[in-house]
């Protein structure tokens, strides 16, 4: 079973730490792109949703851009995936392609919403000010891996990230 992000998720939560990284730079929609490998067509829409869920604030203009609209410790992970692919709940019954003779819940039911209540507590407790000192560690060779968290078992290549006006971006 796979536990990734959809293509909002994913690139709503990449727009939010890239601008979370430039720590109060405006950062305009082609330089978000361009940073985090998101196909420019489609970043407006990302943005304008964040904007409009209350994440980020937006200023037309030559000096214009988008900013976190709140402190970036104030913003948790659980906000941008929600405000990007909706609230995590079960509301139908896991095992959904046999018959069921259960009707409210199945054996199935409370351990599998044990898991998404542990999972939305863990995106809960996760804001971008935490993901902003990560990737600083990261970019600098000194983020430690916890020992009970193994690495990717297929590595995710990247790109080499320049340096823009002295923030170091992962």
């Amino acid at each position: 079973m796979q536990a990734t992000l959809g293509r909002r998720g994913d690139y709503s939560v990449r727009a939010v730490l890239d601008i979370s990284n430039h720590n109060g730079v405006r950062r305009k929609s082609r330089e978000i792109a361009e940073e985090m490998d998101i196909p420019s067509r489609y970043l407006p829409q990302i943005l304008a949703n964040l904007v409009e869920r209350g994440l980020l604030t937006a200023e037309a203009g030559p000096t214009g851009g988008y900013l976190l609209a709140r402190p970036a410790d104030d913003i948790t992970l659980l906000d941008v995936v929600e405000a990007a692919e909706g609230p995590i709940h079960l509301d139908q019954c896991v095992l959904r392609g046999g018959p069921c003779d259960w009707e409210t819940s199945c054996p199935v039911h409370v351990p599998w919403t044990r898991a998404l209540t542990a999972l939305t507590d863990e995106l809960i407790r996760t804001t971008f000010g935490e993901l902003t000192l990560q990737c600083a560690e990261i970019a600098t060779g000194t983020y430690e891996l916890p020992a009970d968290m193994p690495p990717h078992v297929i590595p995710t290549p990247r790109r080499p990230r320049a340096s823009t006006k002295g923030v170091p971006i992962a």
